[in-house]
């Protein structure tokens, strides 16, 4: 279960990692488009577009309905809360970093008091 969790993650990281992906879900964020609109801002061919929304939805960020032979693709921000869920755990040891230099800072000789 740990390496299914763990591969759906790295998936989801890997399918970010990407611009022209994450401009791919702030359209698909804001309404459903089809593949050839989500293609239109980018110099790139219908086919690489088709590859980064197939990168998408493997990571479960994007829905793709098929009306017929049109394709409509949607941001499904479901996905996203496992990256949150990972980042916040992080979070803590920034926290403390970030506390400690503040702390530094206000204070240089602090550490010499001591």
């Amino acid at each position: 279960m740990v390496n299914i969790q763990e591969r759906q993650l790295d998936q989801l990281f890997y399918a970010l990692s990407d611009h022209t992906r994450r401009q791919i879900l702030v359209m698909a964020g804001k309404k459903a488009h089809t593949v050839s609109e989500l293609a239109k801002p980018f110099r790139m061919s219908l086919a690489a577009v088709s590859k980064h929304i197939k990168i998408l939805e493997e990571a479960k960020l994007l829905v793709r309905k098929r009306l017929g032979r049109v394709h409509s693709c949607t941001l499904d921000p479901t996905a996203l809360k496992s990256a949150e869920d990972c980042i916040k755990f992080y979070t803590q040891f920034w926290n403390q970093r970030l506390d400690s230099l503040v702390e530094q800072l206000e204070d240089p000789h602090a550490n010499r008091k001591k």
